[in-house]
């Protein structure tokens, strides 16, 4: 490692003096503030794999939209606490088109950004039951989601599903329902970080465990219809983004415009609550919130004191794109599948030097090429194994932050750039002689 595009005393002063204490928990924020100093300082352009960010223009129907929504004169006036009426009512058409899945427009809430979305559901999910005071996350998993529930005080449990792919899951996951202290679980498909999607049998067994032990399914769609193996754009026809709500009630949905209208500047997405949830009473809501509704609680009772509503133009905006995508004028996963062609490259490279691929397959097929991958090298933990590939230009998170039981790293493609592939290349090669399997 003599020679590496980085020099060693360059990547161990600034892990000193951002006081990193262990690179293998780092958060994201930390990586991306060391890869600023050490991209300052070594002139190196690294291959920046660690932030999940869009890396492809915002939708121009959305920008387009705002702009004309600022120009009349929104910017002056408070939207409605639940939402513009449009918003809700191309937002229920949406769920349809795409998913077949009939949610009212009432039950569909604009949040600023699925994060607001999930601090909400979260918040009021562990109020509906004293005896019910913890969530349980499905593993690997969005990092951020757990410091709410740390910001909360709420209490967690996490389990990580690599292990228990298919029936496997059924008993897993019922050995937590059973004790009877889990309010919620919560969930990405497809995956971040792991890219997995969760197949109809497993979307099945969590969705009649939930309704077996009246537990709610919060689902986040992040990265909505982006499984490239199938294509899941034709408004109003199958295949349809699969979903936990076409086997329960217990259910809310989040749907984000941030990767798939590359959207994520302007915050903005929609929580969509199950008819039946959003009209469940509950005794202990009344409690805690003074109102009993379910859903009037989430907007009325919590939105409304975080935020007292999202952008107005951004409202315009979302309900732009929701609305050209169902008239079939938005083929907004024909946009976004670059992320799955540059994955499918970029696997390559790593693959033949020697690394492997952590979560591999659904089922017995293997994933797809999207947004993240997750790769090990033999021998090396997670932090072990970044802070090496940091002296080559190349940066990722580790697995442990995702509640992963797995050794390795996180790669998001979006901001590598096609002109960079040459440089990974050649640095991935020089890694392997580096680092020689034996």
């Amino acid at each position: 490692m003599e020679n590496t595009p980085v020099k060693r005393d360059v990547v161990k002063r600034y892990i000193d003096k951002l006081r990193i204490k262990d690179l293998g928990k780092a958060s994201i924020r930390e990586i991306v503030a060391l890869i600023n100093l050490i991209e300052e300082e070594s002139k190196v352009r690294f291959i920046r794999m660690e932030m999940g960010v869009p890396g492809l223009p915002a939708a121009k129907v959305g920008v387009d939209a705002e702009i004309k929504a600022l120009q009349s004169g929104v910017a002056s006036v408070y939207p409605m606490m639940d939402g513009i009426k449009p918003l809700k009512n191309e937002s229920s058409r949406f769920i349809k088109m795409f998913m077949d899945v009939d949610i009212d427009p009432a039950s569909c809430i604009p949040t600023a950004g699925a994060m607001q979305g999930t601090f909400a559901a979260l918040l009021v999910a562990g109020n509906v039951d004293k005896q019910k005071d913890t969530t349980l996350f499905l593993d690997p998993g969005f990092p951020v989601q757990k410091q709410q529930m740390t910001v909360m005080g709420h209490k967690h449990e996490s389990f990580d599903v690599f292990d228990f792919r298919g029936e496997k899951l059924r008993a897993k996951i019922e050995s937590y329902l059973e004790k009877g202290n889990i309010n919620s679980m919560i969930y990405s498909n497809p995956n971040n970080p792991s890219w997995i999607c969760f197949t109809e049998e497993e979307l099945q067994i969590i969705g009649e465990l939930a309704t077996k032990y009246d537990v709610i399914v919060m689902e986040d769609l992040a990265y909505f219809g982006m499984d490239f193996r199938k294509d899941l754009y034709t408004p109003g026809k199958p295949p349809y983004q699969p979903t936990v709500a076409k086997y329960t009630d217990n259910y809310i949905l989040f749907i984000s415009a941030s990767k798939i209208f590359s959207y994520a500047g302007q915050r903005c997405a929609i929580m969509a609550i199950s008819n039946t949830l959003w009209n469940r009473q509950y005794d202990n809501l009344q409690i805690r919130f003074g109102s009993k509704p379910f859903g009037f609680t989430i907007v009325m009772q919590v939105l409304y004191a975080l935020s007292s509503g999202i952008t107005h133009s951004v409202q315009h905006g979302l309900t732009a794109m929701f609305k050209a995508a169902s008239d079939g004028e938005f083929n907004f996963i024909d946009e976004v599948k670059e992320y799955g062609r540059k994955a499918k490259i970029m696997k390559e490279f790593f693959t033949a030097n020697g690394f492997s691929i952590v979560y591999e397959k659904d089922g017995d097929e293997a994933i797809a090429e999207g947004f993240y991958f997750t790769i090990a090298y033999p021998g090396m933990t997670g932090g072990e194994l970044l802070e090496n590939l940091l002296h080559y230009g190349i940066s990722a998170i580790t697995l442990t932050n995702t509640g992963s039981e797995k050794e390795g790293l996180r790669a998001c493609v979006s901001h590598v750039k096609r002109e960079q592939f040459d440089d990974l290349e050649k640095r991935l090669k020089q890694f392997n002689a580096d680092f020689p399997l034996k």
